[in-house]
């Protein structure tokens, strides 16, 4: 068994297969007197501000997309779009067929799980409704956070929730909001899923250099933490520099590649401890 108490997951693109926008959009785009087209690149060009709450509540944050899209709703408009925007989300989500079983064999394992996830007001109203819903010991959402990753606040949240330490974590995500850079400065062991839909998902800032450790399905993750890692695992040993988050700011490039290399020796080493045990 591995020395790990807890597995934290990306929601989007992880437990979910890739996310595309569906045909709703298209039809709340025009009930808010939008073109879809303008739509679509005002969500995603506001998207790493309303994932902090940076709109405000629903309505707020609809609102000022859609008039900086060229619409001009009324409140009733408004109103039915905010609803219609979470079966909209909802029915771009699909979870993956592995996600239900996977979470089932880690609790069964005594692992607490949880979603660490990006995300704007809509999430949080529907995930409780999915059938990984019972499975999650906690959700921590960056809407609700005013925080997203990497921030440290959203990782440390997690374990604060949970009563864990970083260390004591493997988190799993496909890399979107250099989720995985963020959770190695924190001390967490960082997993890639690189699966083979990913190409083409909707994410923002991603970890595109990443260097570490990659799995293909979440069908791999039980047979990680009973320590058969070496037939999984793809390493590619390479310092990568990434800004590092500290209470100042940022590092300096030089900085973040000498932290940005410790981290991924430490988590490597986290790894060859855990996977032999």
């Amino acid at each position: 068994m591995s020395g790990f108490q807890a597995v934290l997951f990306d929601f989007f693109g992880t437990l979910t297969t890739a996310v595309e926008r569906g045909e709703a959009h298209t039809y709340i785009a025009r009930r808010l007197g939008c073109s879809p087209a303008a739509f679509n690149t005002e969500l995603n060009r506001s998207f790493p501000v309303r994932a902090r709450g940076g709109y405000g509540p629903p309505i707020e944050a609809l609102r000022r997309v859609a008039l900086d899209a060229g619409g001009s709703p009324s409140e009733e408009q408004l109103a039915a779009c905010v609803v219609a925007r979470v079966a909209a989300v909802r029915a771009d989500t699909r979870l993956r067929p592995e996600a239900v079983p996977v979470l089932t064999d880690l609790r069964q394992r005594g692992l607490l799980t949880g979603v660490v996830s990006d995300c704007c007001h809509e999430l949080p109203v529907f995930l409780p409704s999915l059938p990984v819903a019972p499975l999650l010991s906690t959700c921590v959402y960056s809407v609700e956070l005013a925080a997203a990753k990497p921030d440290p606040l959203m990782y440390l949240a997690a374990c604060e929730r949970l009563g864990v330490r970083p260390r004591q974590c493997l988190y799993v995500g496909d890399g979107g909001s250099r989720e995985l850079s963020g959770a190695e400065a924190v001390g967490m062991t960082a997993i890639r899923l690189a699966a083979p839909d990913l190409v083409g998902h909707l994410r923002f800032n991603t970890d595109d250099d990443w260097v570490g450790p990659e799995i293909t399905s979440l069908s791999e993750l039980p047979g990680l933490i009973d320590g058969a890692a070496g037939a999984w695992f793809r390493w590619r040993n390479a310092a990568l520099v990434i800004p590092r988050w500290t209470g100042a700011g940022k590092q300096s490039g030089r900085a973040a590649a000498a932290t940005s290399h410790r981290h991924r020796r430490a988590s490597q080493r986290r790894l060859d401890r855990r996977t032999a045990r």
